[in-house]
């Protein structure tokens, strides 16, 4: 029996992928990378957008994503996955899996506790090159995994994936995953006192990654947990808020603490809109 393909937001259009495969998507939404599968249409696409997005990390992507992103080895075509978990669990542990698209947030979390990565192995079609809704390889290999090297990062990972199952248990995942978004997929970082960004969503963009890290419109604030999960965000633009920390152990630091109380509290507080702005906003500056 074929596993239930995940949806989120409002969406008419039916979530892409194939979650049967004739029965080989196991339980927990993982199934074999079926590579023999991929065209030289979508080869051609990988590298395309792979050449376009790494020209323009220089001065906007984050030093360790430059520094790491070697690691997923070829761009001429799309990566094995055996590949790159050669290198991957020797550096911090951890290893991507094929899954057939969006997942439910159980077994999401469940991966990522157990250091395991899961990426979307179907890749956007041509007239999509530009922009796509849901997360296809490339975004969720070249945006996420390469941070993964980073031994700071990955343990970050695996206990938001710890965090997020007990978010489930208290009926708070919608809090946690307006964490997720703001960090993990539209973080921006300070380094030598100019704006980076390492989140996957940002440096998966062709669009934004330059509009985040150098446009004077959106806001950016230094990264406060609660105010973060408060925040409601755009799925179909740009980001109005972007969230700013130092490093990555600072990101650490403030997720360690148990979030149990401040899931209380947020029940008594009203949530605001993408693009509020609060008198105790930090403002994190610009690199313009």
């Amino acid at each position: 029996m074929a596993v239930k393909p995940a949806v989120y937001g409002n969406s008419e259009r039916p979530p892409r992928g194939d979650y049967s495969r004739g029965g080989e998507v196991a339980a927990d939404y993982t199934c074999p990378q079926n590579y023999a599968a991929y065209t030289a249409a979508d080869h051609d696409t990988y590298s395309r957008l792979y050449k376009r997005q790494s020209a323009l990390l220089p001065g906007l992507a984050c030093d360790e994503f430059i520094a790491a992103l070697p690691s997923l080895g070829v761009s001429e075509r799309i990566p094995r996955f055996e590949d790159i978990n050669n290198k991957l669990f020797k550096a911090t542990g951890w290893e991507v899996v094929a899954v057939p698209g969006l997942i439910p947030e159980v077994p999401f979390f469940t991966l990522l506790a157990n250091r395991k990565f899961p990426v979307t192995d179907w890749i956007r079609k041509p007239e999509e090159f530009d922009y796509i809704v849901e997360p296809d390889i490339f975004h969720d290999l070249f945006g996420h995994v390469p941070l993964l090297f980073d031994p700071v990062f990955a343990d970050h990972m695996q206990a938001y994936g710890a965090g997020g199952l007990k978010a489930h248990r208290l009926g708070a995942c919608e809090q946690l995953s307006r964490l997720y978004w703001y960090t993990i997929e539209f973080g921006l970082m300070r380094q030598r006192g100019e704006i980076r960004a390492y989140g996957a969503g940002i440096l998966s963009s062709a669009g934004e990654l330059a509009y985040a890290v150098k446009n004077a419109e959106p806001q950016r604030i230094m990264l406060d947990v609660l105010r973060a999960m408060r925040t409601r965000y755009k799925i179909d633009s740009y980001q109005q808020t972007y969230f700013v920390i130092d490093s990555f152990q600072q990101l650490f630091d403030m997720t360690a603490p148990d979030f149990t109380p401040l899931y209380q509290q947020l029940r008594r507080m009203k949530e605001l809109a993408a693009d509020e702005s609060l008198p105790e906003d930090a403002p994190a500056g610009t690199s313009a």
